[in-house]
């Protein structure tokens, strides 16, 4: 919106010329989202507690230790979406489709844990939306947002790349076209990492550790992949996909770091407020979006290798129960399983946080090992 409102006047007001550079707009985009976060915190968790006073926000399906957090405030994503939402929308070229794709996914899933979150307190349970009805919202969501890339299959082919690339193996080399079914397969990442960080979400901080380490990695990835620099192509040069206008994806992944760092602040151990499904979903479902925007899904499974671990450690869990009755974890997902082990829930998260910084390297790296 600023972008639009004044760089117009760039011509009369010099400063304003600084609008026309994505990498200003984007540590913009961080800060201001950072500061926002930082300053409604206190009172966003104020309200929480008084509109939830006497509601347990502990789930049911977690070890005995954590009853003694029943009473902190949950729905502290409703926080984050609001910073990332409007400092995307001030800084962020409004033009661009991509933006608005990742925004529509974000903010519809978004209204679905928020549902799923107010089911769960109102009802006074764990159980929430169903999972059929969660998943159906999800689904309708993301064709939604293909909606935004045209009014049917050929129009949207036209500007949603349907080939396939990946990590540590340049383009020229391999970069099949599998046309229509590239659909499918993208509902399984944006839906699949919006699940697999809602079940990481486990700790004080277990998840938003990892959502702002991908969304740093994603904000080198989008700007590599639409940056042209003196008509010298990033993207060729590291044999990667080149997409224009990807670049205005790293203004909403600074937008997203901002606010998880404010978020953080509160959420960190002891946490003051949980992040709860609202967040979980909506920052799981940007993730999974980044990575099909900027034609990184492959590279999202070495990147969310702690939220895949998760995912996997329950998947296990359930089919190895059901078929011999026996559990191959103490408890699922997996931080569970080590928390019962004795460790300590900071040296959990901390871990973690350091796995999923290191997986964050190797993404990076594949970028020149092509």
């Amino acid at each position: 919106m600023l972008y639009h409102l004044l760089f117009p006047l760039a011509d009369r007001i010099a400063i304003f010329n600084v609008l026309r550079y994505p990498s200003f707009r984007i540590i913009a985009a961080g800060i201001f989202a950072l500061l926002l976060g930082m300053l409604l915190g206190p009172w966003f968790i104020r309200e929480l507690k008084s509109r939830q006073y006497g509601a347990s926000n502990v789930r049911e399906d977690t070890p005995e230790q954590h009853k003694r957090k029943s009473g902190t405030p949950t729905m502290g994503g409703g926080l984050i979406l609001f910073s990332l939402s409007v400092s995307t929308l001030l800084f962020a070229d409004l033009t661009n489709r991509y933006v608005w794709m990742v925004l529509i996914v974000t903010l519809g899933f978004g209204v679905i844990g928020f549902l799923d979150d107010y089911l769960k307190l109102s009802k006074r349970n764990s159980k929430g939306l169903p999972g059929k009805l969660k998943m159906a919202g999800q689904t309708g969501i993301f064709a939604l947002a293909i909606v935004i890339f045209g009014v049917d299959w050929e129009q949207a082919r036209l500007l949603f790349d349907t080939t396939l690339s990946f990590p540590f193996v340049a383009t020229r080399l391999f970069n099949p076209d599998i046309g229509w079914l590239y659909l499918p397969f993208a509902w399984v990442v944006i839906v699949g990492t919006s699940n697999a960080v809602n079940l990481t979400d486990g700790l004080d901080g277990l998840a938003i550790g990892p959502t702002i380490v991908s969304a740093i990695t994603f904000l080198v990835l989008a700007y590599v992949a639409g940056t042209v620099i003196a008509g010298f192509n990033l993207a060729d040069y590291l044999y990667i996909p080149f997409i224009e206008g990807a670049s205005e994806l790293s203004v909403f992944c600074a937008a997203t770091v901002g606010a998880g760092i404010a978020f953080l602040w509160y959420n960190t151990y002891p946490a003051s407020v949980f992040m709860g499904d609202i967040g979980a979903l909506a920052l799981g479902g940007a993730l999974g979006t980044l990575a099909v925007l900027t034609k990184n899904e492959f590279a999202s499974v070495i990147l969310h290798g702690v939220f895949l671990v998760e995912t996997l450690s329950v998947m296990i869990q359930v089919a190895v129960f059901k078929r011999t009755g026996k559990r191959v974890f103490k408890m699922a997902p997996i931080h569970h399983h080590f928390e019962l082990k004795g460790w300590a829930e900071p040296k959990i998260i901390v871990r973690f946080w350091i796995a999923s910084i290191m997986l964050a390297l190797v993404t990076l790296i594949s970028l020149k090992l092509r």
